[in-house]
């Protein structure tokens, strides 16, 4: 189906890049990710046009050297994702922290593995000796390479969190750079303090940190950079976000390659106003609805919704959470997957944290993907106005006593006149109103749980606005109109 797509496209005109294989490129693996030259709301990744879809563990696949990576890759990859997140090891947490069970953020004792090297000194916090931050571990950097190569046979890019707040003082007191864990003299410092340029000489040892990761995985064309998780939490200042990026920019003019940085802006939605200069992706935590899509889509950069929870562990509320993102225009979904812990890397687990995870989930947002990439989605656009009319079901309950359904939600992406993308979500209508050109056009109605056709159509339309009936569906369900190889014809 998509080759016919992909052939249909180029009769019509509509992507010389699909016609080339590639982002304006022929050959695959062009270059280090990132943005669509034509659409900087988008990726290119592998030469490809791409968005950017995971459902990943719990950030410690680096760090924790009981989490089996390549079983987690390979689980990745086998369900149809092409993301995952990963923290550098400069933070990690406790067993107690955010009640999450089997967190792969808190290592057992002696499974830490951070850039810095141990020392000769016993007195880490939970056994082993402290760390000097003068020092490099060239395992941890062996293991972090191979995390990255691994990610690139099987086509996933890869996250890389720099920093990370120290949300309470149990995380600071298990920092490696928290005073009493090092032997360098630095981090006799309340924990707000940690990120700000007024942190005494662990400034220098952030840099230089920075400038080392950096360095190493410069090779790596999947890799991309998160100056700092929840930088809003824990005193981390946006000045020293944006000095940590100008050691990125400053350590890569002098290397092979260039790198995406990414800024973590808030929980939910907020409009951006003053932006790291060098940010090329903008993530947002918990973004449902996806206001934050619309209040920024005028930066010309990508959106991401970076991280899910705290809404169960159902996989209703986290899959259609995925398609109202995309479908509102963002670039990268990154659900936060608890089904994956040491011993059940390939995703088997049953969540008992914050947030959900299941193979059910990850088949849907990999039809997410799916679908994306069934359509020219670089020459698309938020549309409201694509959606002119939806028709209110027969069965609308009515009344002051009735119990309201969830209100419907409409999210569009369109090239006008050529290809249209809307997921409707909440309570059904009984028909979708779009306004079309005259012509032929392909229909399908998507189960956003399987990546199934619900309902197919080969319309010919005369022009004008057009009714299409919506076809029952559990939680919401995808609209595709392409306009037909039979108008090239």
């Amino acid at each position: 189906m998509h080759r016919i797509i992909e052939t249909c496209l180029v009769f019509m005109g509509m992507s010389a890049a699909i016609a080339e294989g590639a982002c304006g490129l022929t050959t695959p693996g062009a270059g280090p990710l990132q943005l669509h030259p034509d659409n900087p709301h988008y990726f290119c990744f592998g030469g490809q046009p791409a968005v950017l879809i995971g459902s990943g563990e719990h950030y410690g696949a680096v760090l924790n050297l009981d989490f089996d990576y390549v079983r987690y890759l390979g689980a990745l990859h086998a369900a149809g994702l092409n993301l995952t997140r990963t923290f550098s090891g400069v933070y990690r947490e406790v067993p107690s922290s955010f009640k999450i069970k089997n967190n792969p953020l808190a290592p057992a004792p002696n499974r830490y593995i951070t850039p810095w090297a141990r020392s000769g000194e016993p007195g880490y916090f939970d056994g082993g000796n402290k760390f000097d931050l003068a020092k490099w571990d060239e395992a941890y950097f062996a293991r972090a390479k191979d995390f990255l190569a691994q990610a690139s046979k099987r086509g996933i890019a890869v996250e890389f969190v720099l920093f990370c707040p120290m949300y309470k003082d149990e995380m600071w007191k298990a920092s490696p750079m928290y005073a009493g864990n090092n032997t360098s003299g630095v981090g006799d410092l309340k924990k707000d303090d940690v990120h700000t340029l007024a942190n005494g000489r662990l400034l220098e040892v952030q840099l230089a940190v920075t400038r080392k990761i950096v360095t190493e995985l410069n090779a790596f064309d999947n890799v991309y950079y998160e100056i700092a998780n929840e930088p809003y939490f824990g005193g981390i200042t946006l000045e020293w976000q944006k000095r940590i990026a100008e050691e990125i920019v400053r350590t890569e003019a002098g290397l092979p390659k260039r790198h995406l940085i990414a800024q973590n802006i808030s929980n939910g939605s907020k409009k951006i106003e003053d932006p790291v200069p060098s940010a090329s992706i903008f993530n947002f935590h918990y973004c449902s609805p996806p206001n934050a899509v619309k209040m920024n889509f005028g930066l010309a950069r990508a959106l991401a919704d970076d991280e899910t929870g705290f809404k169960g562990s159902a996989d209703a509320p986290y899959a259609p959470d995925g398609w109202d993102f995309i479908l509102a225009g963002g670039a990268v979904y990154s659900n936060l997957d608890y089904s994956f812990y040491p011993g059940r890397e390939d995703g088997s687990g049953a969540p008992d944290a914050p947030g959900g995870g299941s193979a059910a989930l990850r088949r849907s947002l990999a039809a997410l993907r799916a679908f994306m990439q069934s359509m020219d989605f670089v020459r698309m656009a938020p549309d409201e106005a694509a959606v002119v009319g939806l028709v209110p079901a027969a069965d609308a309950k009515g009344g002051a006593d009735a119990k309201a359904p969830r209100p419907t939600t409409v999210r569009a992406l369109a090239e006008k006149g050529k290809q249209y993308a809307v997921f409707l979500r909440g309570a059904a209508p009984a028909a979708v109103i779009l306004a079309l050109p005259a012509g032929a056009y392909d229909v399908d109605w998507v189960n956003i749980w399987t990546g199934d056709a619900e309902k197919s159509e080969e319309l010919n339309h005369p022009g004008g606005p057009k009714e299409f009936p919506v076809p029952p569906y559990k939680e919401g369900i995808a609209l595709r109109v392409l306009w037909s190889c039979a108008n090239a014809k």
